[in-house]
C-alpha cells in the first residue's frame, strides 16, 4: 500500500501546482490546452508508435481496448436516453466514464504489481489507448461542441487532428526501420516527455475554475459509477472469451478500473464539452481510486 501511495504522490502534487498556480496566476487554461493538444501531443503520440514493438499476439488486446470502450459507451448512451441528456452531456458522460488512465497511472501500478512482464503488456495497451483517445475521444469531444452539427464536423475535427498524422507517421518509420538520428530524437523526446506533466498541470487549473455548486452531483456519480465499478466488470466478461493468459487478463481488469485518463479534460477544454464536469470527474475518480483500485486488487490477484 505504500508503495501504491508513492505512485500517486506525484500524481497529485502536478495537480496541486495547477490548482495553486490558476488560482494565482489565473492562466488562459484553453490556450495551455491548445498548445498540449496540437503541439506537444504528437510528439508523444508519434515516439509511442516509433518505439513500440507489435506483434499479432496484440491484435487480442487491441479488441479489448476497443470493446471495452464501445461498452462503456453503450452504457453511457442507455443511461442518457432514459435521463433524456442533451448530446453535449452525453458526450460529456462519455468523456468521463469511457477512457481510462493506463499511462502515467495504471502502467506504473502494472510494473508494480506483475514486475516487467507486466510492464511489456501494459505498454502496449497504452499504445492502443492511446490510439482510441485520438480518434473516438476526440470525436466526441468535438460531437459535444455547442457548435457541432454532428457527426460532420466531429469527423472533420479528428480529420483535422496532428496527432493522427504523428501516429501514423511514427506507425510507418518504425514499420521500415528508417531511424531518426540521436539531435532528432533527443528533440522529440523533450517535447514528448512534457505533454503529460503539461496536461495534468492543465487539470489541476481548470479544477481552480469549477464551481462544485454548479455541478450535478446525481451526473457525476453515475460517471464514477461507471468507471470505477461497471468498467472493471465488463473487462472481467471480455477476459473470459479473449484467448489471452491468465497474468494479461489480470492487468485488463486492473486496468480497466483505472480513474478517467487527463486527456478527456484537455480535450472537453478544447471542445467546450462539459468542461468543468470532466475536470471534475478526472479528478474525483482519481482520488476515490485510493479505496476502489485495493479492492480490485484483492478480488482479481
Amino acid at each position: 500500500m505504500i508503495e501504491f501511495i508513492s505512485i500517486l504522490l506525484p500524481i497529485f502534487g502536478i495537480f496541486i501546482l495547477g490548482f495553486i498556480g490558476q488560482k494565482k496566476f489565473q492562466f488562459d487554461t484553453k490556450g495551455i490546452s491548445t498548445m498540449a493538444l496540437y503541439l506537444m501531443s504528437p510528439f508523444l503520440v508519434f515516439r509511442t508508435f516509433y518505439t513500440t514493438e507489435f506483434n499479432v499476439s496484440h491484435f487480442y488486446l487491441a479488441v479489448y481496448i476497443f470493446a471495452l470502450c464501445f461498452s462503456l459507451i453503450l452504457v453511457v448512451y442507455t443511461i442518457s436516453f432514459f435521463r433524456r441528456y442533451t448530446v453535449t452531456e452525453t458526450c460529456g458522460m462519455i468523456l468521463a466514464s469511457s477512457f481510462m488512465n493506463n499511462g502515467n497511472y495504471g502502467t506504473p501500478v502494472v510494473f508494480l504489481l506483475f514486475g516487467a512482464a507486466g510492464l511489456d503488456y501494459a505498454i502496449i495497451l497504452m499504445v492502443i489507448q492511446q490510439l482510441v483517445m485520438c480518434t473516438i475521444g476526440i470525436y466526441y469531444a468535438a460531437k459535444g461542441s455547442p457548435g457541432s452539427n454532428g457527426f460532420q464536423s466531429a469527423l472533420e475535427a479528428v480529420r483535422k487532428m496532428p496527432i493522427m498524422y504523428a501516429g501514423f507517421a511514427g506507425a510507418v518509420l518504425h514499420y521500415f526501420r528508417i531511424p531518426l538520428g540521436s539531435s532528432i530524437m533527443e528533440a522529440v523526446n523533450m517535447v514528448a516527455d512534457a505533454a503529460i506533466p503539461t496536461i495534468m498541470i492543465t487539470l489541476g487549473m481548470q479544477l481552480a475554475n469549477i464551481s462544485v455548486k454548479n455541478l450535478v452531483k446525481e451526473k457525476l456519480s453515475l460517471s464514477l459509477t461507471i468507471k470505477l465499478a461497471i468498467s472493471p466488470v465488463i473487462a472481467f466478461l471480455l477476459t473470459l472469451i479473449l484467448p489471452v493468459d491468465d497474468m494479461v487478463k489480470q492487468i485488463m481488469i486492473v486496468l480497466a478500473a483505472m480513474p478517467t485518463a487527463a486527456n478527456t479534460t484537455m480535450l472537453a477544454l478544447q471542445f467546450n464539452t462539459e468542461p468543468d464536469f470532466v475536470s471534475t470527474a478526472t479528478f474525483v475518480s482519481t482520488v476515490l481510486s485510493l479505496v476502489t483500485l485495493p479492492l480490485v486488487f484483492w478480488i482479481v490477484l
